[in-house]
């Protein structure tokens, strides 16, 4: 038997509170994962951009601060 159909069966017995309440999660889990998703891309397109900058040498030195916070 397919997952799915697992999960279907158990939701079917379920009262529709309860129904109603594992929408929610599953609605929440669902943003959950999206958000996950963006910041793996995120991550991975700075990764790109920055790219052969490693062994740059910094444009600005601390002399180059107008305001320096200690």
């Amino acid at each position: 038997m397919a997952l799915e159909e697992k999960i279907y069966q158990y939701v079917q017995k379920l009262p529709q509170v309860f129904q109603e309440e594992l929408l929610d999660f599953i609605q929440y889990l669902l943003m959950k994962a999206e958000q996950h998703d963006r910041r793996e891309w995120s991550s991975l397109a700075l990764t790109f951009a920055m790219r052969g900058m490693e062994d740059e040498e910094p444009q600005y030195g601390m002399s180059d601060l107008k305001v320096v916070f200690r």
